[in-house]
């Protein structure tokens, strides 16, 4: 009967949101679209932990673990050149037991960077420093933010301003999830705001897009139910601390979450039903579409990732198993939900991965990085949108 109620109830989610085909394009397709030449070995061939691109331009980041056959890591932050591929510097490295973790490049061209220092079986020391600016290849101070028992779970990036929203999740039973508004540069922070909906804490840990503009963060997860339903997208005022709540359109988990602050336009995708939505705040409209080649209940070509183009004012998708090529595709749509091209031939079908697919891009040059095409995630790959 469960069973039963759950495609009835599916049934009419699907007949009450106005799902579309991929809708014609507007924006302008790049000719050359697809996955580039240009592959990062990193300095010790380890497994990558975090990466990102200068989105103004400049250098990129990664870091990176390499298993020794004594049992010791090398762990390793480096700096790289998009435009080769060559690794510039090794910013930090240690051989032991600890790690590096690379976070999105920051506010004004800042590095970011986690250091997990093991002390012993069950307590891990976790602090951060920043590069500042990236193109130094050198740490300058620290970031720390005022965590007990949380460990940060996301960090977004402002598209509009120096700041960045933080989503940070407990380490104990009783603790409780918490967001807050960060200046990486200048080492400050707004308050820490407990996330107590209870459509937001269960399960994993909610995806997180900022709004800098009004600084706001935008939360992302499935509705706490046992049937499939369509998501829940929760807006917390990081200033005020005021939440609120809507039922989004698709069916499942939300799986990745960007927003255009200027137009007030948030972008996800749904699991179940190879969904992609568009919610245009301003004008109080909403869209869903099927993924360019998926059928409505093809759960494996899903959306993942998503990156917003601010300059282009492109969204940009991962789809790990690609609906319009072999492997895997970058799928890009404008801000009014028109697909506008797939960026096909590239590779992050790996089953390694210790972090979700990234994709980093620098708007100017219509290009970017992405996770393969090793399997491992031991490379990342460039591409062209």
């Amino acid at each position: 009967m469960r069973g039963l109620a759950a495609v009835a109830l599916l049934g009419l989610a699907v007949l009450a949101s106005p799902i579309q085909s991929a809708a014609q394009a507007s924006a302008e397709s790049n000719p050359f679209a697809g996955a580039g030449n240009i592959v990062v070995h990193p300095r010790f061939r380890g497994l990558i932990f975090g990466f990102d691109i200068d989105p103004n331009g400049g250098e990129g980041i990664l870091s990176e673990a390499a298993v020794q056959n004594d049992g010791t890591v090398i762990a390793a932050v480096e700096t790289f050149d998009p435009a080769t591929g060559a690794i510039l510097k090794t910013v930090a490295k240690t051989q032991g037991n600890d790690d590096f973790v690379a976070w999105p490049i920051q506010g004004n061209s800042i590095g970011l960077i986690e250091r997990e220092h093991v002390v012993s079986l069950f307590e891990v020391r976790r602090t951060f420093d920043v590069l500042d600016p990236l193109s130094g290849n050198k740490f300058t101070g620290p970031w720390a933010p005022p965590l007990q028992d949380l460990v940060v779970s996301e960090i977004k990036r402002s598209s509009t301003n120096a700041k960045s929203a933080v989503l940070a999740v407990p380490t104990t039973l009783d603790g409780q999830q918490v967001v807050f508004s960060t200046d990486v540069g200048a080492n400050t922070f707004g308050p820490l705001l407990p996330v107590l909906d209870a459509d937001f804490n269960f399960e994993a840990p909610p995806v997180l897009a900022y709004d800098g503009l009004r600084n706001q963060a935008i939360l992302g997860h499935n509705t706490n139910s046992q049937f499939l339903v369509p998501p829940k997208i929760g807006v917390m005022d990081l200033t005020t601390g005021s939440f609120r709540k809507f039922t989004g359109l698709g069916i499942g988990v939300i799986d990745g979450i960007a927003i255009d602050s200027k137009d007030r336009i948030i972008c996800t995708d749904t699991s179940f039903d190879g969904g992609v939505q568009f919610y245009n705040l301003a004008k109080n409209t909403r869209v869903s579409h099927i993924l360019p080649g998926v059928t409505q209940t093809d759960d494996s070509s899903r959306g993942q990732r998503i990156e917003y183009d601010p300059v282009n004012k492109l969204f940009l998708i991962a789809q790990q198993f690609s609906s319009t090529g072999t492997g895997s595709s970058i799928v890009v749509y404008d801000t009014e939900g028109n697909f506008v091209e797939s960026v096909n031939g590239l590779n992050f079908t790996g089953t390694a991965n210790v972090f979700s697919v990234h994709i980093a891009i620098n708007p100017s040059q219509r290009t970017g990085f992405v996770d393969g095409p090793d399997s491992e995630v031991r490379t990342i790959q460039s591409f062209t949108y």
